[in-house]
């Protein structure tokens, strides 16, 4: 059976909390039929670069993968050298996540997010983003609590969705077959005070215009804060 949704309105959401019990930091987050495991790792480490730098600071960075069945037909699992599109997806995901943290308060160690695609149907960048940030959310609080670190660290929540135009119409979250319809396809990430952190559109066919743009903006804006309630009453729950 076909389950219609509005043009406005986001696949259902879900995040398992813990779904893995080793990293500081675990969710599986569901976006309709989009499936991504995230899991946060604290490492008392830097990387060389920031080690040899003059600056006190952590660091937070993304890893991003995707299993060979996630898709329809099976992917060739990248082992040593990542996909340019992968490395591409992994510093979206990572500069999302460190525009939730103040990696000043942060101290000289690294958070690593992991995020692993188990099914992809559309949307699996912003999904990671999502739900990436609730693992990490979840391993700065329990660092909070063992006192490794103060207050203030995590600063604000961070989301993700797309949007599109399919058939002349602004639509919400994407799935893979409303993905290959869309005359134009755009991710946008949002903080939950209001600011952009990343806005990536194409238009796959026709260019697009000022209003189509601000259309796809308003509708992102609309699906980001919705997220922003679904983070929120998850971590709520969380057993820190």
């Amino acid at each position: 059976m076909t389950v219609t949704r509005e043009l406005d309105q986001l696949r259902p959401v879900k995040m398992e909390l813990d779904y893995v019990i080793y990293p500081e930091g675990s969710v599986l987050i569901s976006m309709g039929n989009t499936r991504v495991l995230c899991n946060a790792t604290v490492e008392e480490n830097l990387p060389r670069w920031l080690m040899n730098s003059r600056q006190k600071q952590g660091w937070v960075t993304a890893e991003y993968a995707m299993l060979p069945r996630a898709t329809e037909q099976r992917n060739q699992r990248e082992i040593q050298y990542p996909k340019g599109r992968t490395q591409e997806i992994q510093r979206l995901i990572a500069r999302s996540l460190r525009a939730a943290v103040d990696l000043s308060r942060l101290g000289e160690r690294q958070i690593v997010v992991d995020c692993d695609v188990i099914q992809a149907d559309g949307g699996t960048r912003t999904a990671s983003i999502t739900g990436g940030y609730v693992a990490l959310a979840l391993a700065i609080k329990r660092l909070e609590k063992r006192k490794v670190i103060g207050p203030g660290v995590l600063t604000q929540a961070v989301a993700a969705v797309s949007v599109g135009i399919v058939n002349g119409k602004a639509v919400l979250d994407l799935n893979y077959s409303m993905d290959q319809k869309a005359d134009v396809d755009m991710n946008v990430v949002m903080t939950s005070d209001g600011r952009f952190v990343e806005v990536q559109g194409t238009a796959e066919g026709e260019p697009f215009s000022r209003g189509a743009l601000n259309a796809m903006l308003l509708l992102a804006e609309h699906g980001i804060r919705q997220l922003f309630e679904i983070q929120a009453e998850v971590l709520a729950q969380a057993k820190i």
